[in-house]
């Protein structure tokens, strides 16, 4: 085999969980050969390089090997390598998000209750008053 359909090779190497998953990914220009977007239907082999987004996560990883099957991580792993500038990147990310602040956590109490919900309407229905004065 000299070459293989890019969206089942993203599925055997378990970048998606799906065949189908791969293929949306590769249509919404998500994957990238060589710096070109593509088709599902577009045949790669060993060499090519691939650009290729999960979620947040952006990876550049060239192709080492092909395979039709779906196997375990191991061997998937031995048909691609990421490549130094990918990696640091990945880390950099993620140090990134580890050191972010949770949105959450700026709120100081949490959601108003009833009655702090009844004393801002109060306070805008004052301040918001059609009268004159």
């Amino acid at each position: 085999m000299d070459s293989l359909r890019i969206d089942k090779w993203l599925w055997a190497a378990r970048f998606y969980k799906t065949r189908s998953l791969a293929t949306e990914e590769v249509a919404k220009h998500r994957v990238q050969v060589n710096g070109q977007d593509v088709k599902p239907a577009r045949e790669i082999k060993p060499g090519d390089t691939l650009r290729l987004r999960q979620g947040q996560i952006e990876r550049t990883v060239v192709v080492k090997g092909l395979s039709a099957v779906r196997g375990p991580a191991p061997v998937a792993q031995l048909l691609y390598e990421e490549t130094a500038e990918s990696l640091l990147a990945r880390s950099q990310a993620a140090e990134q998000r580890r050191l972010a602040p949770e949105p959450a956590q700026s709120i100081e109490q949490g959601r108003p209750t009833k009655r702090d919900r009844r004393q801002m309407d109060r306070v805008w229905d004052d301040r918001w008053s059609a009268g004159i004065d």
